[in-house]
C-alpha cells in the first residue's frame, strides 16, 4: 500500500511540475501590460508563434541540400524520437512549409493563404500536421510560448438583463487582451512594444472585439462614462491560454462529412438556442462560438482531406484567408487569427484544380508538395521506426531486408531517366547518395528531368510506405507462425508479390511494371547476398590492409612518375600496371578512366595525411570494395563451393567459420544458413560456369 501511495504522490508531483504556474491564476489588466513591456512576444499572432515554435526546438542546416532541418520533426525531442521524419525531399517540404509560415509572420502575404499540403496517400503529411499541433500544445505550455486571453466578470452588477449564470464570461474567441484597448491607443502601445522586440517580425493587431465582447464593452463604457480604466479594472481578468486540441481551444481539426449533414455553421458557429429565450435571437450573447474557425483562433486550423469538401462549403475559406474574418449566418463578421493548414490527396487536387469555379479558392492556397521519400535507405528508416514503436516479436531482421523493401518502394515513385547512360536502378542509387567521385551521373540534372517529366512532381505517385509496412508486418507474423526466428528479404519479396494486386491504392495498369521492379530488387539483393557470402568466405582484414598499402604505393609512383621497390627482390621497378588494373577492374573502372580514379584515391589519402589520420582502406568505400573483390578472386580457388549448395555437404569447421562470419554481419544463425544456400548456389553456379 505504501508503494502505491508513494507512486501516486510522485505522479501528482510530476504533473504539478508540468503545469504552468499561472495556468489557473487570474491577473489584472495592468499586470498584463507590464508583462507585455517585459516580453513583447506575448502579443505575437498565430503565424509568429508557430514560426518561433519551429526554431525553439532547434534547427540544423543541411548545407549540401540547402535545407533547414527542424529538430521537432527530425529528432522529435518531446517524444524521445518516436515520431521522426526521414528523407531529403520530406525535409525540403517541411522547410518550404516553415518558410511560408515565417513569411506570414512578417506579413508578406502568405498569412492570407491556406498552406495546402499536397501528397499521395501515406506520404506523411497527416503525421506532420499532427506533429505541428502536438508541439503547439507543448510550446504554449512553456514560458517561451505563453499567451493570454481574458474574461468578463461581475457583469450582472452593470448589465440589467444579464443571466446570472453568465456573470463571468470568457472571451468566446480567446482573443488577446490587447484588443480591449481601442485601436488608436493600441497602436501607441504596439509601437512601444516593437521598439523593445527582438524578432525578425513586428507585432501587429488590428482586430476588433468579437460581437459578444463588443456588446459588453459598449454597455460597460456607457455605465462608467467611457472610463476605460474602470471597465478594465473592475470587469476584466487575464487568464493563461494554452492550446488544447481535445478541449478545442487554439487547435481544431475539421473533417469532411456527408454533404447532407454538413453546413457552414460547423465552421463559423451557430445560434445558441438555449440562450435565445433569455436574450432574444438577434442578441450577440445568443450566439454559440463553437465553429471550427472559432475554436482554432490564436492557433492552428487543420483541414483534413480539405478538397473533398463541397465547393459551396469551401467559400467560407475565402474570407477566412484573404480578409482573416468569418461571417456567421445572420451575424456580423468576426476577426480571426490562425494558421490555416489543409491536406489533400492527388485526385481531389486535380479535380479542383481543373474546376474554373474554384479559381478564387485556388488563388488563396499555397501548395506545399509532400512527396514520398526518394532515398531507399531513408525509406528503410521509416520501417525501422515503425518496428521500434511496436511490440515486435523476438525475430531478427536480416541485413538488407528493410533496405530492399525501401528500394522497391522508391523504384515505383521515380521517373524513368531519359538518358541511355543511366538506368532506373542507377538513378535510384544516385538518389540514395551512391554516386562516387568521377561517376558520370549528375544527380541535380536527374532531379530536374524527373520533376519536369512527372505530372505534378517526382515522388507524388507510387507504392506507399503503408503498403510496404503492412507486408513487412505480415511477413513477420508469418515467420513466427512457421517458427522462423528471422525475417529475410526473400520472405518480404514473396508477400509483395502475393498481395500487390490486392491493394486498393495501386492501379491495375501498374501491376506489370511493379512486378518488373520487384525482379530488379530481387537481382539487387542477390548481388548483395553474394557479396556478403564472399565477405564471409574470403575476408581477411590484414590482407586487405596489405593489398591496400601496395596499391597506394604503386598509385603514388604512377602519378609522380617514379619507381617503386619490389616486395620480394627489393629492386626498384616501374609501377605494376597489371596489379593496379586487377584492383580497378573490380569496380568496372574503364581503361580511359583509370587516371581519374587513381587521382581520386590519391587525393583522399593526402587529405587524411594532412588531418593526421593513418591510411586505412576500410575508410574508403570504393577502395575497400575493390580490394575485397580482388581478395575473393585470389582465394576462391581454394573454397569448396559444392558445400555451399547443400547443407549436408558442410564440413563442420567450414560451416562454423562461414556462419560466424555472417553472424558478425548481422545475420541470425538460421538466416546465415538461408543466405549461404541462396547466394552460395548462385556463386557456385557462376564459378562452375567459369
Amino acid at each position: 500500500m505504501t508503494g502505491d501511495i508513494d507512486t501516486l504522490e510522485a505522479l501528482s508531483e510530476e504533473y504539478q511540475a508540468s503545469v504552468p504556474e499561472d495556468l489557473r491564476a487570474t491577473k489584472s489588466f495592468d499586470w498584463y501590460l507590464e508583462e507585455l513591456y517585459g516580453d513583447p512576444k506575448i502579443a505575437r499572432n498565430a503565424h509568429q508563434r508557430v514560426a518561433d515554435m519551429f526554431d525553439y526546438y532547434g534547427t540544423e542546416y543541411d548545407e549540401e541540400a540547402g535545407v533547414v532541418e527542424y529538430k521537432m520533426v527530425s529528432e522529435d525531442p518531446v517524444n524521445d524520437g518516436e515520431n521522426t521524419f526521414y528523407g531529403r525531399v520530406i525535409h525540403q517540404a517541411i522547410h518550404e512549409f516553415v518558410n511560408k509560415v515565417k513569411s506570414s509572420a512578417r506579413g508578406l502575404g502568405p498569412e492570407r493563404r491556406i498552406k495546402l499540403l499536397l501528397g499521395p496517400v501515406g506520404s506523411g503529411k497527416s503525421a506532420f500536421d499532427q506533429q505541428i499541433r502536438q508541439y503547439y500544445e507543448e510550446y504554449t505550455m512553456r514560458d517561451e510560448g505563453r499567451m493570454y486571453t481574458f474574461r468578463w466578470t461581475n457583469l450582472c452588477d452593470v448589465v440589467d438583463d444579464q443571466d446570472p449564470s453568465d456573470d463571468t464570461v470568457r472571451s468566446p474567441m480567446n482573443q488577446d487582451p490587447i484588443v480591449l484597448i481601442p485601436q488608436e491607443q493600441r497602436e501607441s502601445i504596439i509601437d512601444d512594444l516593437n521598439e523593445r522586440l527582438d524578432a525578425p517580425y513586428t507585432i501587429r493587431n488590428e482586430q476588433s472585439l468579437d460581437p459578444e465582447s463588443e456588446f459588453y464593452m459598449d454597455r460597460l463604457l456607457a455605465y462608467y462614462d467611457d472610463d476605460l480604466q474602470q471597465v478594465l479594472s473592475n470587469h476584466i481578468e487575464i487568464v493563461r491560454f494554452v492550446a488544447d486540441e481535445n478541449k478545442r481551444q487554439g487547435l481544431e481539426t475539421f473533417e469532411p462529412k456527408d454533404k447532407k449533414n454538413q453546413d457552414e455553421t460547423e465552421l463559423t458557429g451557430d445560434v445558441n438556442y438555449s440562450k435565445i429565450a433569455v436574450y432574444g435571437e438577434s442578441d450577440p450573447r445568443a450566439f454559440d462560438y463553437s465553429g471550427a474557425f472559432c475554436n482554432a483562433n490564436r492557433g492552428i486550423f487543420s483541414g483534413e482531406e480539405l478538397l473533398k469538401l463541397q465547393r459551396e462549403f469551401l467559400y467560407d475559406f475565402l474570407h477566412a484567408t484573404q480578409e482573416q474574418t468569418i461571417k456567421p449566418k445572420n451575424n456580423p463578421r468576426i476577426d480571426i487569427d490562425q494558421v490555416i493548414v489543409g491536406r489533400t490527396n492527388m485526385p481531389e487536387y486535380k479535380d479542383k484544380k481543373g474546376d474554373e469555379k474554384m479559381e478564387a479558392f485556388n488563388d488563396r492556397t499555397k501548395r506545399i508538395d509532400f512527396p514520398y521519400v526518394l532515398s531507399y535507405e531513408q525509406e528503410a528508416d521509416i520501417y525501422r521506426k515503425m518496428l521500434s514503436n511496436a511490440d515486435v516479436p523476438d525475430i531478427n531482421v536480416e541485413p538488407h531486408t528493410l533496405e530492399m523493401a525501401g528500394l522497391f518502394g522508391v523504384l515505383t515513385r521515380i521517373e524513368e531517366p531519359d538518358t541511355e547512360t543511366v538506368d532506373l536502378l542507377q538513378k535510384t542509387k544516385a538518389y540514395n547518395g551512391e554516386v562516387d567521385e568521377g561517376d558520370d551521373i549528375d544527380v541535380k540534372k536527374l532531379q530536374e528531368e524527373g520533376e519536369a517529366k512527372a505530372d505534378i512532381g517526382e515522388g507524388m505517385e507510387g507504392v506507399s510506405p503503408r503498403f510496404i509496412g503492412d507486408e513487412i508486418s505480415e511477413a513477420i507474423m508469418d515467420s513466427k507462425h512457421r517458427d522462423r526466428g528471422f525475417l529475410s528479404p526473400l520472405t518480404v519479396f514473396n508477400f509483395f508479390e502475393e498481395n500487390l494486386e490486392h491493394h486498393g491504392s495501386i492501379p491495375e495498369d501498374n501491376f506489370e511494371t511493379y512486378y518488373r521492379y520487384l525482379e530488379t530488387v530481387r537481382e539487387e539483393y542477390k548481388e548483395r547476398a553474394i557479396e556478403d557470402v564472399r565477405h564471409a568466405l574470403a575476408y581477411d582484414i590484414d590482407e586487405i590492409q596489405r593489398q591496400g598499402e601496395k596499391y597506394m604505393d604503386h598509385v603514388m609512383a604512377y602519378i609522380d612518375d617514379k619507381t617503386v621497390e619490389d616486395e620480394l627482390t627489393g629492386r626498384e621497378q616501374e609501377p605494376d600496371e597489371t596489379f593496379l588494373r586487377s584492383v580497378e577492374e573490380k569496380l568496372d573502372v574503364p581503361e580511359d578512366r583509370k587516371d581519374d580514379f587513381r587521382q581520386e584515391v590519391s587525393n583522399w589519402v593526402s587529405r587524411r595525411a594532412r588531418e593526421g589520420e593513418a591510411f586505412n582502406p576500410q575508410d574508403n568505400e570504393r577502395l575497400r570494395r575493390a580490394l575485397e573483390r580482388k581478395l575473393w578472386e585470389d582465394k576462391k580457388h581454394n573454397i569448396n563451393f559444392s558445400a555451399l549448395v547443400s547443407s549436408n555437404e558442410f564440413d563442420d569447421d567450414e560451416r562454423n567459420q562461414w556462419i560466424d562470419a555472417l553472424i558478425e554481419q548481422g545475420y541470425s544463425e538460421a538466416g546465415a544458413r538461408e543466405v549461404l544456400e541462396f547466394a552460395g548456389a548462385e556463386v557456385a553456379k557462376a564459378e562452375m560456369e567459369d
